[in-house]
């Protein structure tokens, strides 16, 4: 069975909700990725999700931006980020599952059999792809599908009724509910919306929804909790990383004590 289904059929079983953080791969540089994933993983994540740097920015905000931009700069190559995925998910004893966040243009550049094959190699259980439309997920969907790796895309609040349903049925793994209208991390209040759009995906699918852009304190989490199956959290984690390449051990341990402090509003 995937690992994201294992973990989201145990938290329902156990009625507990998944708690997502999102690092960006490479700032400042791969290693530091690598030391850092574990400790996330030991500090209150339920599932990891590992954002692959790009050049045009999708719907990130300024902070994930100039994290990607760092990233760049220090010439991350995608093989090298597999290949520390790899070292981190093959420790004895690393049950985390982990998904890619990355750019459509990325999988087909590389070409999409390649990409998934080296993908689950590193341990990735799926991908989020968030510029991928449902309409042109057909050929994604089916070869994720062969090889019970997880294609999960965007709904948000403007998004229609029927295509929503177009959404869904392309996603697996879970569907990830874009709590506001508008890039990563520019939320100042909770979207009044966000329960409306999470009753109406019950209708359409059984799995799991799981809502960020905007989550950033533990008030957030303890409210979105009762409309979702997971939250995730990005720019408020990302933010500690401005200043990892001269204080790297601050700026984990400012990130571990972040993702332990906001999983624990779930309990």
């Amino acid at each position: 069975m995937n690992a994201i289904d294992a973990l989201f059929n145990g938290l329902r079983a156990s009625k507990r909700k998944a708690f997502l953080p999102f690092l960006p791969a490479g700032d400042p540089d791969v290693a530091f990725t690598g030391e850092l994933i574990p400790r996330v993983a030991n500090s209150g994540a339920s599932l990891i999700e590992i954002g692959f740097p790009f050049s045009d920015p999708i719907a990130d905000g300024p902070v994930i931006q100039e994290s990607y931009t760092r990233a760049l700069r220090n010439k991350l190559k995608l093989d090298d980020l597999f290949g520390t995925l790899k070292n981190v998910t093959s420790q004895p004893g690393w049950t985390t599952p982990m998904v890619g966040m990355a750019s459509f243009s990325l999988i087909h550049k590389r070409g999409i059999g390649t990409f998934l094959k080296q993908a689950m190699a590193s341990g990735l259980s799926g991908c989020v792809v968030p510029d991928l439309p449902a309409e042109e997920a057909e050929e994604l969907a089916k070869q994720c599908a062969g090889e019970d790796f997880k294609l999960i895309l965007l709904v948000t609040p403007t998004t229609e009724p029927k295509r929503m349903q177009k959404i869904v049925s392309a996603c697996s793994g879970f569907v990830y509910v874009v709590s506001v209208v508008g890039i990563t991390g520019g939320a100042t209040a909770l979207s009044e919306t966000v329960a409306g759009v999470t009753s109406q995906l019950r209708t359409m699918t059984d799995l799991p929804l799981c809502v960020g852009f905007g989550v950033s304190t533990p008030e957030h989490v303890r409210a979105f909790a009762p409309h979702c199956d997971g939250v995730i959290v990005g720019t408020a984690l990302v933010k500690k990383l401005a200043n990892a390449a001269t204080d790297r051990a601050g700026a984990i341990d400012a990130v571990a004590n972040t993702v332990k402090e906001l999983s624990a509003a779930l309990d």
